[in-house]
């Protein structure tokens, strides 16, 4: 009986061991399918990535021109106070900026500047009055060429009105014609810029400014005033080897070109003198022969550093999108076809347009980068 009762037992023993076996791998098999799918899904999704691609396309729109052009116009002692806007005579024809010697920071006057009348002015403003003398029209200068020009851009198209009713140039008001420009600051900050993102030229330009400005960091004591780092002199850059100047994250060919532009100013074949006095002519021929400086670099420096007011480029892809929505087209649509360099409109018709607005074709070309941010319907 008891062999029995024993050989039952252990049956039993044996069929729960055999119902209680199966559970397990299907609960180790559901744990398995668990923990690979989770790494799998977070290949699949990767975060990260995501939010970068979002962000490059926000900083890069259609046209990089209004950054690259802050960066040529941004002087680099920005802890100096700004100097007073004072009245002095203006034409568009001419250089309207303050500039300064890069060697010796001395302001630099224009010479034989001549007083323009105003166009805007009536011809019975300057009628002669019955006992007493003609009145005098009104002459340009850097306090009122703005406001000049502005007129006389609604005054050729009224469509201008709307842009410039929302858009302020400080450009070229009185406060930004007042500020002192350094020539070589400026075309140095034009190559920088070339093929890279706002912030990365910036980034690189304060390293480049350092490279020469490395002794007051060292020696400036805790409580001692803080002193704004100067832009190197086209002597200092001319005798830095390539090899330092790559270290502030210029290419080779940029650290070449700055040496290049460096060696024009110390030789003394490009000076701010004659940057000032030279008609657009011959400053866009010294300054396109210079290694780095194409065309485009060349036109946005005359505009937004010489501060020229009828300079225009039709290379700029920006101008091109907004004058084609300004003469009321499509531009989705003419992006969608592509065609070439002049994808939006021809370059003989830009010139055509621009032509209308002389001697004011920068100021124009400056509202045509704001067309798009502007209530277009409200011009027709």
């Amino acid at each position: 009986m008891a062999s029995r009762r024993s050989a039952r037992l252990a049956a039993v023993a044996t069929n729960a061991a055999v119902v209680e076996l199966p559970p397990r791998p299907a609960v180790m098999a559901r744990k398995r399918k668990a923990q690979v799918s989770a790494p799998e899904e977070t290949a699949k999704a990767p975060v990260t990535p995501r939010k970068r691609r979002v962000k490059a396309v926000e900083e890069a729109p259609d046209t990089p021109t209004p950054t690259a052009v802050n960066l040529i116009a941004e002087p680099i002692e920005t802890q100096k106070p700004k100097p007073a806007a004072v009245a002095r005579l203006a034409d568009p024809n001419r250089t309207n900026a303050v500039l300064r010697s890069p060697k010796t920071s001395r302001v630099i006057a224009p010479t034989s500047v001549e007083p323009i009348r105003s166009k805007l002015s009536s011809s019975r403003d300057v009628k002669p009055a019955p006992t007493g003398p003609t009145k005098i029209t009104p002459t340009i200068t850097s306090s009122n060429i703005l406001e000049e020009a502005c007129a006389y851009l609604i005054k050729v198209d009224a469509r201008m009105k709307p842009l410039i009713d929302q858009h302020h140039c400080r450009i070229f008001s009185p406060a930004g014609l007042a500020e002192q420009v350094d020539p070589f600051e400026a075309l140095c900050s034009g190559i920088i810029s070339q093929q890279v993102s706002g912030a990365a030229a910036k980034s690189i330009k304060a390293r480049f400014i350092n490279l020469f400005n490395s002794q007051l960091e060292t020696d400036a004591l805790p409580d001692a005033e803080v002193v704004a780092p100067r832009f190197p002199t086209p002597d200092q850059v001319a005798v830095t080897s390539i090899e330092t100047l790559r270290t502030a994250g210029l290419s080779q060919r940029k650290a070449e070109y700055l040496q290049g532009l460096s060696e024009k100013f110390a030789s003394g074949e490009l000076t701010a003198q004659m940057l000032a006095d030279a008609p657009y002519e011959e400053v866009f021929e010294k300054l396109i022969a210079v290694r780095g400086l194409g065309k485009w670099s060349v036109e946005m420096f005359a505009c937004f550093a010489l501060k020229r007011l009828d300079v225009f480029s039709t290379g700029d892809l920006g101008v091109q999108r907004g004058m084609a929505a300004f003469v009321g087209r499509d531009v989705s649509k003419l992006k969608a076809k592509g065609g070439g360099k002049w994808k939006y409109m021809s370059e003989k018709e830009m010139e055509e347009i621009s032509e209308r607005f002389r001697p004011y074709r920068t100021l124009f070309m400056w509202y045509m980068w704001r067309v798009e941010e502007t209530d277009i319907s409200t011009m027709e």
